[in-house]
């Protein structure tokens, strides 16, 4: 426990709280980006123990409550497919899709089964050559590169029964977004350190010089988080705008070079619908043409638009950092994780669940 103690330290923390203290002089709105981020800020009470002119929201950095209703819906349609068994981590599960989730699915018969790993997936469809294997690979660009690597493996030992149904969406876009629009009201953002970790943050570069809104890539303990937002306060309070880095001892500039070369080579950049958000543009990864056979909407049928049924769900304004989950008059009532209206309950990184949980 050492190693992760010393990021949990509270004496340091009451240091950096007081410095935080002494160096503002007007009210800030900072936004995290990552949902662990998130998790820990409520976990720990960071928000609480800031200064009242420090707000912090909650940004779309969760790649289960962005995935959009249309995937679910496909995913549940391929799961109920006699011949198909569909593999997926297990915080897929519960998400609602228009009508169902896949735990649905498994009630009805469908060969539902949580796997650890995109490779586990693969395994398996070696070893069933009778079964069509689908597996859901949802993430940002965290965890897209092993889903690229699985794809490439499969490729390369000729499994033809292997395919993945693509949901993974990137981060500097949604940024773009929040930044966009005329509702905005961030004045810095802590950028998601295991994103950095792959991508690096030389991106993040055209955005602060574009906005005028400085970005600090952090990490996930409590003194990573409060070590990033007296960073970006720093900045704030002295005009400036800059990309800065909280999380050196994971992150790099220019990140994880072979991961990116990989992504570079099976995936593609499009496009992408956003849950409760919309389309954003080239926000998305697709499987470039030599890796369209593993695409399993393509084997399977795209997945079709659907209407949203109004549930009264604010989870759209949520991810976007317009509201707080406890402004909700579903949440903790009609909105539970047991009996969820929305994505940001049902995912371990969605803020209305770190509420429920720690609140």
């Amino acid at each position: 426990m050492k190693y992760i103690d010393e990021y949990r330290d509270a004496k340091i923390a009451k240091k950096l709280v007081q410095a935080i203290e002494h160096q503002i002089t007007r009210p800030w709105t900072i936004m995290e980006v990552c949902g662990g981020q998130t998790h820990a800020i409520v976990k720990y009470g960071i928000d609480a123990l800031l200064p009242k002119e420090i707000t912090l929201l909650h940004g779309p950095g969760c790649p289960v409550c962005v995935t959009p209703i249309e995937l679910i819906d496909k995913a549940v349609e391929i799961a109920a497919e006699p011949e198909v068994t569909f593999c997926s981590f297990g915080d897929m599960l519960r998400v609602p899709g228009s009508r169902h989730d896949l735990f649905w699915a498994k009630s009805q018969g469908g060969d539902v089964r949580i796997v650890y790993s995109p490779l586990d997936a693969l395994k398996f469809a070696q070893e069933h050559p009778d079964r069509e294997v689908v597996f859901f690979a949802v993430g940002f660009e965290t965890t897209a590169p092993a889903n690229a690597m699985v794809v490439a493996e499969a490729r390369r030992r000729a499994v033809k029964n292997f395919s993945i149904l693509v949901s993974h969406v990137l981060v500097p876009p949604a940024i773009e977004a929040i930044l966009s629009v005329p509702e905005n009201r961030v004045d810095g953002f802590l950028a998601a350190g295991h994103v950095c970790t792959i991508m690096g943050f030389e991106e993040y570069e055209p955005l602060v010089k574009k906005y005028g809104v400085p970005m600090v890539v952090t990490g996930f303990e409590p003194l990573d988080i409060l070590q990033g937002i007296k960073m970006c306060l720093r900045q704030l309070e002295a005009g400036r705008a800059a990309v800065e880095n909280q999380y050196v001892r994971s992150v790099k500039k220019t990140g994880n070079l072979p991961a990116r070369a990989l992504l570079e080579a099976v995936f593609e950049i499009v496009p992408r619908q956003w849950r409760g958000i919309g389309e954003i543009p080239k926000s998305g990864f697709a499987l470039r043409e030599p890796y369209q056979s593993f695409d399993a909407e393509r084997r399977f049928g795209a997945a079709d638009a659907v209407e949203n049924a109004e549930t009264g769900c604010i989870s759209g304004l949520i991810l976007q950092g317009l509201k707080k989950p406890n402004a909700c008059p579903h949440f903790g009532t009609t909105c539970t994780p047991e009996h969820p209206l929305g994505a940001t309950m049902v995912s371990s990184e969605g803020a209305c669940a770190a509420y429920w949980r720690y609140r």
